[in-house]
């Protein structure tokens, strides 16, 4: 399925690179992948029912077989990730599945949607790929997540540089990812969010922890020069006066949006 005719967002390339570099040391920062894919699973076990063949995309849903005889399939676009899993692994593009029509009865994906550029065509993937009566179940980013540290680099850059850039990845909203699975065809959809929040020492500690998740901005129209150091100094000096708490840490905001639909 070609995205020639789609706006490109983000620099796959470097998303790709970044998950790569970030695949060693991912495990020290992977708090809040763990959290969503906890939440996966416990939707996951209110489906009374069990399934033989499953395709996990980006290959960190926390499935666990619940048969001996489940045959998993786990998908990233960075083979080092994949190289951590026991599983059966392909390197494969979110937005290009090498995989037949009906082959799966559960596609399962946590925090790998929301670097899509083309996601309505992706979601049509899914769901050819998906068997008749097969569950699909999803966690993203969606449009509250680091609410926060945008406001602070946006207001923080106006102040010192007299513009703005493209600095965090945009996020689909609630709404809009409703519509992009009934769009896709898929049967009783269900689209719902959780807002969960992690706290830091700073912005900087917030920063490395998304370089270590492989979240950092991959931007298509990022800046490509080096950022004035002034400007996270006014953006951390910022995010502290706005939002620290009385023991001096400061909140980020991500929400998780859930997919639900069946073939």
């Amino acid at each position: 399925m070609s995205i020639t005719n789609q706006i490109l967002v983000f620099d796959r390339a470097l998303m790709r690179q970044r998950r790569n570099r970030a695949a060693a040391s991912f495990v020290a920062h992977s708090v809040l992948f763990d959290e969503m894919a906890a939440q996966l699973m416990d939707r996951l076990a209110d489906i009374k029912r069990s399934f033989s063949s499953v395709l996990d995309i980006g290959g960190q849903s926390g499935f666990v077989a619940k048969t001996p005889d489940t045959f998993i399939v786990k998908t990233d676009v960075s083979e080092r990730r994949l190289k951590q899993s026991s599983d059966t692994a392909v390197v494969a593009d979110e937005e290009f599945l090498p995989f037949a029509v009906h082959s799966f009865d559960l596609i399962i994906s946590n925090a790998v949607l929301h670097w899509v550029n083309d996601l309505p065509g992706a979601l049509v993937q899914i769901r050819k790929v998906l068997k008749p009566e097969g569950l699909f179940l999803a966690a993203m980013l969606g449009g509250q997540t680091l609410c926060e540290l945008r406001h602070c680099l946006i207001d923080a850059e106006l102040a010192v540089t007299g513009g703005i850039s493209p600095r965090l990845s945009p996020t689909i909203e609630l709404q809009s990812a409703s519509g992009l699975l009934q769009r896709a065809n898929f049967i009783l959809p269900v689209a719902d969010s959780e807002i969960i929040t992690l706290t830091y020492t700073d912005i900087y500690a917030l920063m490395r922890d998304l370089r270590g998740m492989g979240e950092a901005n991959a931007h298509l129209h990022r800046l490509r020069h080096t950022t004035r150091r002034a400007v996270f100094e006014a953006a951390a000096h910022l995010y502290k006066e706005r939002y620290a708490g009385v023991d001096g840490r400061i909140p980020a905001t991500f929400e998780i949006i859930f997919l639900h639909g069946w073939g």
